[in-house]
C-alpha cells in the first residue's frame, strides 16, 4: 500500500512539473547567434584548362590570363599572337570560409564561366588565390571540376543543354591559408544577436542567462542584441557559450500578421490575429454569355445565299449568400470556421480580410506578397 501511495505521489509531481513547463520553450541557439562567429565569403578569378573545345575561343581577357599563367613558369607567348583558346576558359571562383577555419583545412569551391564557354566538363582549375572582402588571400584553389550539366551540338545547328554545364564544383578544392581574426577571445563582451528583432525575447534571453549563472552578467542592449560579460580566453568563452546555447527560453509571441500571396492565392494567418465584432456578407455575381450560331439555307434554285445567323443568350446569376457574424475576440480557428461555412475561395478570403482591416475589425498587419 505504501508503494502504491508513493507511486501516486510521484505521478502527481510529474504531472505538476510538466504543467508548469513553458509551452513553447526554445534553446538559445535556435533564436540567433553570437556576433563575429560567422562564415566569410571568398572569391577569385582563374583559368580552367583541358576543355574539349568548349572554352572561350580567343576571348581577349582569357588570352591575357593565359599569358600570366605562362609567365609564372618563365614562358612568354609570342607578341601579337592570340592563340585560339578553345580548350581554356576564364572563370570566377566562390567559396565560403567557415568560422574559426584553420590553415590546412579544405573548402568546397564553385567555379562559374565568366565568358562564352559552353561547358566546363572535363576541365581543371589552375592554382588560384581566393580573396576576402578586405583584399587579403585566405585560401588557394585548384583541382578537377565536377559538372552536373551537359550540352551537345549537331551539324545542322541544333543543340541541347541539360542543367547548367558552365558551372561546376570542386569538392575540397581549396586549402585555407589564413585565419580570420574575429576578436572572440579578447572582446570585452560576447554579443548574442537574435534572428528576429523582439524586445521581449531579448529580455527573456538575458533573464535566462542571469538565472542560470546566478548573477547579472547579461543585459538586453536593444531588440536584437544581448551583451554577456565574459572572462578573456578562448577556452573559457567556448565553455560559456556552450552552456548559454542550450538554455531554454520562452520566446515572445509573434505580432499579429496575415500574409497574402496575391499570385498564388495563398493566405497564412498566425495565431495572434484577433477580430472585433463584425458582420460580413460576401456575394458572387456570374455573367454567362452563350453563342449558338444558326445556318440559314435558301430554297433550291433561288437567288439567296447561305448565311450564318448569330444567336446569343446573356444571363446574369447572383448567388445568394447570407450575412454571417464574427464575435469579438475571435481567434484563428473561429475565422477559419466562419469563412469555410460560406465556402469562400482564397480570393474571396483575401477580399473579406481586407474589408475587415478597413473597417477596423481586424487587429493584424496585412502583408501582401
Amino acid at each position: 500500500m505504501e508503494q502504491r501511495a508513493m507511486t501516486r505521489i510521484l505521478l502527481a509531481l510529474l504531472a505538476l512539473f510538466v504543467a508548469v513547463q513553458p509551452a513553447a520553450a526554445q534553446r538559445v541557439k535556435d533564436l540567433g547567434g553570437f556576433q563575429g562567429i560567422r562564415s566569410n565569403q571568398l572569391t577569385g578569378y582563374g583559368i580552367v584548362v583541358g576543355l574539349p573545345g568548349t572554352g572561350d575561343d580567343n576571348l581577349e581577357y582569357t588570352v591575357q590570363s593565359m599569358r600570366g599563367v605562362a609567365s609564372r613558369f618563365g614562358l612568354e607567348l609570342p607578341a601579337g599572337v592570340n592563340p585560339a583558346l578553345k580548350n581554356a576558359a576564364a572563370v570566377l571562383i566562390t567559396a565560403e570560409l567557415p568560422a574559426f577555419a584553420k590553415p590546412g583545412q579544405r573548402l568546397d569551391v564553385t567555379v562559374s564561366a565568366l565568358g562564352k564557354a559552353k561547358s566546363l566538363r572535363g576541365g581543371t582549375l589552375v592554382l588560384t588565390p581566393l580573396l576576402g572582402a578586405d583584399g587579403n588571400i585566405y585560401a588557394m584553389a585548384q583541382g578537377s571540376l565536377v559538372v552536373g550539366g551537359l550540352s551537345a551540338d549537331g551539324r545542322d545547328g541544333s543543340s541541347v543543354v541539360v542543367n547548367i554545364p558552365s558551372t561546376g564544383r570542386i569538392p575540397e578544392g581549396a586549402s585555407v591559408e589564413r585565419t580570420v581574426d574575429t576578436g572572440f577571445a579578447t572582446a570585452p563582451y560576447l554579443t548574442f544577436n537574435l534572428s528576429r528583432a523582439d524586445f521581449t525575447t531579448a529580455q527573456h534571453v538575458a533573464d535566462a542567462i542571469n538565472l542560470h549563472f546566478g548573477d547579472n552578467r547579461a543585459r538586453a542592449v536593444d531588440a536584437v542584441s544581448v551583451a554577456v560579460l565574459a572572462s578573456p580566453g578562448a577556452d573559457l568563452r567556448s565553455a560559456l557559450i556552450s552552456e548559454i546555447e542550450n538554455l531554454p527560453v520562452q520566446s515572445a509571441e509573434a505580432p499579429a500578421r496575415v500574409i497574402i500571396n496575391a499570385r498564388t492565392g495563398t493566405v497564412v494567418i498566425n495565431s495572434a490575429v484577433r477580430v472585433r465584432p463584425a458582420a460580413v456578407s460576401h456575394g458572387k455575381l456570374t455573367v454567362r454569355i452563350d453563342e449558338a450560331p444558326r445556318v440559314s439555307q435558301p430554297a433550291p434554285f433561288s437567288r439567296g445565299r447561305t448565311t450564318t445567323e448569330e444567336q446569343s443568350g446573356v444571363g446574369v446569376v447572383e448567388e445568394r449568400r447570407p450575412m454571417f457574424m464574427i464575435d469579438g475576440g475571435a481567434n484563428l480557428a473561429d475565422i477559419v470556421k466562419a469563412v469555410n461555412a460560406i465556402g469562400a475561395s482564397p480570393g474571396d478570403l483575401v477580399a473579406i480580410l481586407q474589408a475587415l482591416k478597413e473597417a477596423g475589425a481586424l487587429d493584424a498587419e496585412l502583408v501582401i506578397l
